[in-house]
């Protein structure tokens, strides 16, 4: 029976965004599905009740475990995700790609621009004290993955002082709880669109590591 994937778009995206890695977990045997979020104009938890009702509508239909990858704040909705389902007997493993786990100095120097944050509100719930009052737990009940990118190209990257892949630091994709991590010298609007990162993700699915 074929293992389902729910996937799960970053800031200002769409499904779309999502679709050739939807493709490649295909080719591997699994069952994909992908959502459009509200992650641009609204905090990311607002996109956890749509998460929810989708476990339920997958649960229903299919008895294999639903696999959650996200990219970006796709990936930190994972945590929230895990931290309050009542289908967390449902879900199998999970994989973030570029996600600021520990939060983004960009959404924080986004939000001394007078508006910006009102509007882009997804960019609010991005900064790191949001999300250490949200209080997500580093160890979760399933196994989580984690990859990032290291290709700083991108000119808003050139105003982070550590290593980063344009977007999001490396030292704030990885944190304790995380099953395994690894680092891929590519960017962030990138990553999640390349052959190699779908194989890493379809291997950490089957067998809970990426080497």
């Amino acid at each position: 029976m074929e293992e389902q994937v729910l996937l799960l778009h970053g800031f200002n995206k769409t499904s779309r965004d999502m679709q050739t890695l939807s493709s490649h977990l295909e080719h591997y045997g699994f069952h994909c599905r992908s959502l459009d979020l509200p992650l641009t104009r609204h905090e990311f938890d607002h996109s956890y009740f749509l998460v929810e009702k989708t476990l339920f509508d997958m649960a229903l239909q299919r008895e294999s475990p639903i696999h959650l990858v996200g990219h970006s704040t796709g990936g930190l909705l994972i945590r929230k995700v895990l931290q309050e389902t009542d289908w967390i007997d449902s879900i199998g493993r999970c994989v973030q790609i570029a996600t600021p786990n520990r939060g983004s100095q960009l959404a924080h120097v986004a939000s001394k621009i007078t508006g910006y944050t009102e509007y882009y509100k997804t960019l609010q719930s991005l900064n790191a004290v949001y999300i250490e009052q949200m209080n997500l737990p580093d160890i979760s009940p399933v196994s989580i993955g984690a990859i990032a990118g290291n290709r700083n190209h991108l000119w808003l990257g050139k105003l982070l002082s550590d290593e980063n892949d344009g977007r999001v630091e490396l030292n704030s994709v990885h944190y304790p709880g995380l099953s395994d991590f690894i680092t891929l010298p590519y960017g962030h609007k990138e990553i999640h669109h390349q052959k190699e990162v779908a194989e890493l993700t379809a291997r950490f699915l089957q067998l809970g590591h990426f080497r």
